[in-house]
């Protein structure tokens, strides 16, 4: 192991840790083949595979297993070490990791732009990926926050609501439905109907207040990506159910229909593992965020007003 690098312990930890070489490179902006390389200079050095294929499917070998464990212990106890010279440093250098599901894209980068005025030393890692890639990353505390609009059950985390995150209906500026008032959830039955991809939580919560109703609409396409859907709405492809947020710098496009039982109630969460010690910048941005998205929710609330 005395010629195993740092970089091919990350990159063998990303491809155990997603059983596939094809999303480790996704994951950390490199080429397949860069990847196999890694991995087979890395296999050389312990002197066993660590990796087995079965038909199509990647599996660990005990190596890999016990490399694994290894690796997240070696990450974590870096990440020890970085959090304490960034504490002996103060607030002038360090790293701030968040990661955030995929609506808070459209109002998290603007909060860390001021974040980044403030503290221009600070490097800021920021992923975006939906409920089960956060859960995962969590799992292997890849990250200092992480930004949700569902904590997650049966996981021992620390969590706190910083701002409200209503899910409404979308439809075409020009919709029939746009001028009326009160309209019974039943109606949406009639109308074709776009759905986030399995395994997002803006899905999760639509089906729940729809089987709630009795309501099953006809789902015309599954998409996994917010603006794919805007961009479906626009095309006159269907109506959908986003958060409110999305509409923050699109106003003109879309209607948000006035269906009861909507908007559906949820909240936005600043999350971390229970245990987990934060470092001084993520406590700074903690708190920074806390008071920052007092201006999201004023913008919001105009929103809600100029689609009435």
């Amino acid at each position: 192991m005395n010629q195993a690098t740092l970089h091919q312990l990350k990159v063998f930890e990303a491809a155990a840790r997603h059983s596939s070489f094809t999303r480790a490179a996704e994951e950390l902006f490199l080429t397949q083949p860069t990847v196999s390389m890694q991995i087979k200079q890395l296999t050389k050095s312990v002197g066993l595979p660590l990796f087995e294929q079965v038909g199509k499917r990647l599996y660990l070998t005990e190596a890999g297993r016990e490399l694994s464990v290894t690796c997240r212990q070696i990450f974590e106890t870096i990440a020890q070490f970085e959090m304490k010279v960034a504490e002996l440093k103060g607030l002038k250098q360090g790293q701030l990791r968040l990661a955030v599901i995929t609506t808070a894209k459209y109002f998290i980068p603007r909060l860390l732009g001021r974040f980044c005025q403030l503290y221009p030393g600070i490097d800021i890692s920021l992923q975006v990926t939906n409920h089960e890639g956060i859960l995962e990353r969590m799992a292997s505390n890849m990250d200092d926050l992480y930004v949700m609009s569902q904590v997650p059950e049966n996981t021992d985390v620390t969590f706190e609501p910083f701002l409200e995150n209503p899910l409404v209906v979308f439809a075409p500026i020009n919709h029939p439905l746009s001028q009326e008032k009160n309209i019974p959830i039943q109606r949406l039955t009639d109308e074709p109907f776009i759905m986030r991809e399995p395994g997002s939580g803006t899905r999760r919560a639509t089906q729940s207040l729809f089987d709630e109703h009795g309501v099953k609409v006809k789902v015309k396409l599954e998409l996994g990506s917010n603006e794919a859907i805007k961009q479906a709405i626009v095309g006159g492809l269907g109506i959908s159910v986003l958060s409110r947020h999305t509409l923050l710098t699109d106003t003109l496009e879309f209607s948000i229909l006035d269906v009861q039982h909507f908007p559906i109630p949820r909240n936005w969460y600043m999350v971390y593992p229970s245990g987990k010690q934060l470092s001084i910048v993520a406590r700074a941005y903690y708190e920074y965020l806390l008071e920052a998205v007092k201006d999201i929710a004023a913008l919001d609330t105009v929103i809600s007003k100029v689609n009435r």
